[in-house]
């Protein structure tokens, strides 16, 4: 699980917020990652994606883009995926890791306000939630699935957050180096969730905008996710 020299960039020095690293799970994204990443580096001269054996050429794509890319040689599930990132983060001395999905659900605008409430109000912990505002359509169904999901976590975990399982997030070096996932599938949105609430760091919540594509509505991934994740908290 070492980055793959064919497949890095060298992060541009120039570029804004050399502190933080994007770090995106990458599982067969070919057709949309270029365009995530490529805007993402316009900002963020750290943008990692972690090639979590991809089937098709989700990883050269990104590189070509702009990315430094690390494969996994095994299909291993995102939380494994996002643990890898997290710990070349630290490794190279990120003092924020931002959480980002490779499909072109999340907004450079939000993660770029997330990160400055973060240093703003020295916040260890920024998680972002598509329910403060009323910019996210995701359907009625999505969204009792979701609420449900959020009552369940919050139950478990005794915060009080209004979206449990959002992919975007900003979390400071101080609580990365106490998150250590284990969790496969979806399950891992809830385990980073309590591990994060154990850490007794100061955190809060931004709104954001999840937009749900035809490329994602496609691939089914809108409510099929939103399933597993009551799945994975009654199996819990």
């Amino acid at each position: 699980m070492t980055a793959d020299p064919q497949l890095s960039s060298t992060a541009a020095s120039d570029l804004k917020h050399a502190d933080t690293w994007i770090v995106i799970p990458l599982f067969n994204e070919a057709t949309v990652i270029a365009d995530v990443v490529a805007e993402l580096r316009e900002q963020y001269s750290n943008v990692l994606c972690i090639n979590d054996c991809s089937t098709d050429n989700s990883a050269a794509v990104a590189a070509a883009a702009g990315a430094e890319v690390i494969n996994h040689p095994i299909n291993l599930g995102q939380g494994a995926a996002l643990q890898t990132g997290f710990d070349y983060a630290l490794e190279c001395g990120a003092k924020y890791v931002i959480t980002f999905d490779a499909d072109g659900q999340h907004r450079l605008v939000d993660a770029n306000a997330m990160l400055a409430l973060a240093r703003e109000r020295d916040l260890a912990i920024v998680f972002g939630s598509r329910f403060l505002d009323d910019r996210t359509k995701p359907g009625l169904l999505k969204k009792i699935v979701l609420k449900t999901a959020v009552w369940a976590t919050n139950l478990g975990t005794r915060m009080k957050l209004t979206d449990a399982h959002n992919g975007l997030r900003v979390i400071r070096a101080d609580a990365l180096r106490l998150i250590q996932l284990k969790q496969d599938r979806m399950a891992h949105g809830t385990e980073i969730v309590v591990q994060l609430g154990r850490t007794g760091l100061p955190w809060a919540e931004h709104p954001v905008e999840v937009i749900y594509t035809d490329y994602s509505r496609a691939k089914g991934q809108s409510l099929l996710n939103s399933i597993n994740i009551l799945i994975d908290l009654i199996i819990r």
